[in-house]
């Protein structure tokens, strides 16, 4: 009996004991038909072939208790409705809680237009939409499979934790008489911060790298209608080729108010993502730069609420009359759900994933700009703290209050190519930061 008990209180430290499990899988989503890319509302016609395949690539993680899966895709972004069906598919068909699944999007401006994300921004023919349904129904079916694939692979791994930096992202809102332009301001702030995480397996090589950046995946500008991942998909080849039978994952940052500069062409793109993936090699050749992360994973996920600010029902009958295509769809989407539809708040996911004692990954939805990564940074000085945008929903920007004041693309303009009421109401931030509060309390 006595020796009953003791192996009774010993189990709780045989489970702290057990150590980390992974899985990785990788899925190609390069379409196979010419289609819409997203991002740009510039673009006159489909894509017209292949710079660098894309793909969608799942990480699971288990601490012999709870489980994680990450995944990222090569895509500009992804709709509630899309992010819906792939996260309730997956939780019924591998016993998932909802905080234990993380979706990333690259926002790669050369990736095809998902769902009905952005599609407002386009002017397409019934024959491009169809192609572009027929392409997400085929990726919801991908995302799920491959986060399948990644839990059917688990094996005993160490995962390792370290940082560096890239130095080519720049604010991007440059002030000007009228107020904010898409441009360059040097002196805006900015998060260089490159987190990179290394899965290894029992032979100690690489099975996973997972890393990250805070920049638009905007290099190709709109006048190249060749698929890539753009700096982000030639960073994930670097370190492939540097580490044959590894699967290299990005994850895209508080990117929103960030572009790589200069930018324009094939030749930066490779260059950015020599540099990027570079960098993340040098972690990976120095284990000076890592540190051991202890086998435990904790993940809690809060829904919030965002509130738009007052528009009229005169504001869309004005827009009506606007010489901007979008502006007229916007306002006529508007007026029909006026009496009883009209969105006034927006849905808003906050994830934490903490990783030992040590890193914690915080998800946050839409294009997040960088004041975000810095603030939350701030408050949390003692943790190793990953602040990732585009994460599980991207239903528009995410301004701070100092954004959404200043206005601009960022501000308030980028919704309505979202499709969206208007700009957020003033409380904007500090609801998002109650939320991200109370996730770090219960991550811990």
């Amino acid at each position: 009996m006595r020796l009953l008990l003791v192996v009774a209180g010993l189990l709780p430290a045989l489970l702290l004991a057990k150590g980390f499990e992974a899985g990785v899988g990788r899925v190609d989503i390069t379409p196979t038909k010419p289609i819409w890319l997203s991002g740009y509302a510039s673009r006159t016609h489909e894509s017209d072939g292949v710079l660098l395949p894309i793909s969608a690539k799942a990480l699971a993680l288990s601490d012999g208790r709870s489980k994680v899966v990450i995944v990222t895709m090569d895509l500009v972004g992804f709709s509630q409705e899309f992010a819906d069906v792939v996260t309730v598919r997956a939780m019924k068909a591998y016993d998932l809680p909802r905080a234990s699944l993380m979706l990333n999007a690259s926002h790669t401006h050369t990736g095809p237009v998902v769902g009905r994300n952005l599609l407002i921004m386009y002017n397409l023919t019934p024959v491009q939409e169809a192609r572009i349904h027929e392409y997400t129904a085929g990726l919801e079916e991908k995302i799920v499979w491959v986060i399948g694939s990644a839990l059917g692979q688990m094996r005993p791994v160490t995962i390792e934790f370290g940082q560096t930096e890239a130095g080519f992202a720049m604010n991007r809102r440059q002030p000007a008489a009228s107020g904010f332009t898409n441009g360059a301001n040097p002196k805006g702030p900015t998060d260089h911060t490159v987190p990179v995480f290394e899965v290894k397996g029992a032979d100690g090589k690489p099975m996973a790298v997972l890393f990250g950046y805070a920049c638009h995946n905007t290099t190709l500008t709109g006048q190249i209608y060749e698929i890539s991942g753009d700096y982000a998909g030639f960073a994930q080849k670097e370190v492939e080729d540097a580490h044959p039978g590894a699967i290299a994952m990005f994850m895209q940052l508080c990117g929103a108010d960030q572009n790589p500069l200069p930018r324009g062409t094939v030749e930066l793109a490779r260059k950015y993502g020599h540099e990027l993936g570079g960098q993340v090699n040098a972690v990976l050749a120095d284990s000076t730069r890592r540190k051991k992360v202890a086998p435990k994973l904790k993940a809690v996920f809060r829904q919030t609420e965002l509130t738009f600010a007052h528009r009229s029902r005169q504001d869309y009958e004005k827009e009506l009359a606007s010489n901007d295509s979008t502006a007229r769809k916007r306002a006529k989407a508007m007026l029909a759900n006026w009496d009883d539809k009209l969105v006034r708040r927006l849905p808003y996911p906050v994830q934490a994933i903490r990783f030992g004692n040590g890193p914690v990954l915080l998800a946050l939805g839409g294009e997040v700009v960088v004041d975000y990564s810095l603030r939350a940074k701030r408050e949390y000085p003692k943790t190793d703290l990953i602040v990732a945008g585009y994460s599980n929903v991207v239903p528009c920007y995410i301004p701070s209050l100092r954004v959404l004041k200043e206005g601009g693309y960022e501000g308030g303009g980028a919704m309505l190519y979202y499709g969206q009421p208007g700009p957020f109401d003033e409380t904007v931030e500090e609801t998002i930061f109650s939320a991200i509060h109370k996730v770090m309390k219960d991550v811990k």
